[in-house]
């Protein structure tokens, strides 16, 4: 005899298919939860390395800017010590100026011809006095001009004094020159011993 199964198996099918989908997209959303959690767990981790190194560069570029500064200042201490020598320097390459320009206008200085007052203002030099003619006047000129420390001179004025009209020296002069220094001549300065053998 034939056996018929009265039972509801379509239904029972549905109800296994249905829970065999449940199962399958319960574990679907675990596995793409768990893929999410691994993928943000990387991103953050390669986050956290970014940020690690963004903040070592940070410190880097603080310290870099720290040593620019020091460098800036060290630079600054340099041109203050280069200009403090070079004005040390300065003095002591001027240091006998004065001597040398007297011992000069002793040299230059012909008969006939009497220096009064003598004004320097930096490099330049101005003579006044009185001369017994104009041609004393000129031949001091032509002195003055082949001096070894001074150069450029100029004649500013000349003219009889009416009050000195009877006496030996009766003109006034004023000349004005300049001073040349070591750089301008080529050469380590005036030589005093070759002045004073000249």
């Amino acid at each position: 005899m034939a056996k018929i199964n009265l039972l509801p198996w379509r239904d029972e099918q549905r109800k296994e298919r249905q829970r065999e989908f449940f199962l399958l997209l319960i574990f679907s959303a675990v596995a793409a939860i768990g893929l999410v959690f691994v993928v943000l767990t990387y991103l953050g981790g390669t986050l956290s390395v970014q940020n690690d190194r963004n903040a070592y560069l940070q410190a880097q570029i603080k310290d870099m800017d720290k040593q620019i500064e020091e460098i800036a200042e060290l630079e600054k201490t340099r041109e203050a010590l280069f200009a403090r020598k070079q004005v040390i320097e300065d003095l002591q390459s001027k240091r006998s100026l004065t001597v040398q320009l007297l011992n000069e206008l002793v040299t230059t200085t012909p008969v006939g011809v009497t220096v009064t007052n003598l004004r320097q203002l930096g490099l330049e030099v101005t003579i006044s006095g009185t001369a017994q003619s104009n041609a004393r006047v000129s031949e001091f000129l032509t002195q003055l001009g082949g001096s070894q420390l001074l150069v450029d001179p100029e004649l500013a004025i000349i003219e009889a004094n009416e009050k000195r009209a009877q006496a030996v020296e009766p003109y006034d002069f004023r000349i004005r020159v300049r001073l040349k220094l070591a750089s301008e001549s080529g050469s380590e300065g005036f030589d005093e011993e070759q002045s004073d053998a000249e």
